[in-house]
């Protein structure tokens, strides 16, 4: 059986690198493997409330630098999640099925709750609802997620589970997590802590200037540096090891590795080596994006293709589900 494969990006804003480490390069292996559908999830983002004037130009950003960094349409299913209505209807049909303590207790909710206690909505607390519905509504097999959305996929399944549960079916799938082998990836910010994001402001765009990410990384946190032989790494500077075990070749982290052990690291150097293996692959996605940003043709006939694909796929899901819960016509 062909596996389905789905994820998406919120469209607020540029991508950055733990966007492309923890999902977008290996959407561009599975592609060619699987039956993929990638999506901008445009709803997602209205849970911020977002500037209405801003908000299709994020899409855009965003789908275009999906294509530079390597997704195919030929290959892919590339869609915008608000032109597949099927998606909304099959929310409202899942959350039927979702009990508030469990959304509650997800650690995304109370996160954002701590950080915009002002702006508690329900679609913040119903937004893994969304995301299983963006991955069931496909029956998705495998969804490439980083450690901090494994809790997401895993109400999923929980979801999928009950759903079949409750109607004596064997009809959603429970989607796996898909990472080629590896565990999950998380992308450390360069403020020392956490992981990569553009809320954190400590993140690295894939459209960033050249001079922009120089000079971002030459910032980044460090620490005095090692007192003595094989002392252990501090968080800051695992993180800049994390990112350099991401973007160097070995011998390049067998170097800078060997030379903390032996107290002779100059974190200067590690920002300057760091920088340029970040650029290799960041300014070849730059290039395209420039190109592609501004064919306007060629985005809409990538969305108009996308969403018709997409829209074949949902509704057949759709159709089956409100069979399956009793929703028929007379």
């Amino acid at each position: 059986m062909e596996d389905i494969v789905l994820s998406g990006i919120r469209s607020t804003g540029n991508l950055h690198l733990g966007n492309y480490f923890g999902a977008l390069r290996n959407f561009v292996k599975m592609q060619y493997e699987n039956r993929c559908y990638f999506f901008i999830a445009d709803l997602h983002a209205l849970t911020t409330h977002p500037d209405p004037k801003i908000l299709h130009e994020n899409v855009k950003n965003a789908l275009a630098q999906y294509l530079a960094a390597g997704l195919d349409p030929e290959k892919s299913t590339i869609y915008i999640q608000s032109d597949v209505p099927e998606i909304a209807e099959m929310y409202l049909l899942m959350n039927m099925h979702v009990y508030v303590g469990e959304l509650e207790r997800t650690a995304s909710f109370k996160d954002k709750v701590r950080k915009q206690p002002e702006n508690v909505n329900a679609g913040l607390l119903t937004y893994p609802s969304l995301m299983a519905v963006d991955i069931l509504i496909h029956r998705a097999t495998k969804v490439p997620v980083g450690k901090d959305q494994e809790q997401h996929l895993e109400l999923t399944r929980r979801f999928a589970r009950r759903f079949n549960n409750i109607y004596g079916v064997e009809f959603f799938p429970e989607p796996q997590n898909f990472n080629f082998g590896h565990d999950a990836v998380k992308v450390p910010g360069l403020d020392g802590s956490g992981k990569m994001g553009k809320s954190e402001g400590n993140c690295i765009s894939l459209i960033d200037e050249e001079k922009v990410i120089r000079k971002k990384v030459m910032k980044a946190v460090t620490d005095e540096g090692p007192k003595t032989p094989d002392s252990e790494m501090s968080e800051p500077i695992k993180n800049l090891f994390t990112i350099l075990d991401l973007v160097s070749t070995p011998d390049t982290v067998a170097y800078f590795t060997e030379q903390y052990k032996n107290c002779s690291i100059r974190y200067g150097d590690l920002k300057k080596q760091l920088a340029e293996d970040i650029l290799k692959y960041t300014l070849p996605i730059k290039e395209r994006y420039a190109d592609i940003i501004n064919d306007e043709a060629y985005l809409r006939k990538v969305v108009t293709c996308g969403a018709e694909r997409a829209r074949a796929s949902a509704s057949a899901t759709l159709r089956e589900v409100r069979e399956i819960m009793g929703i028929r016509k007379f």
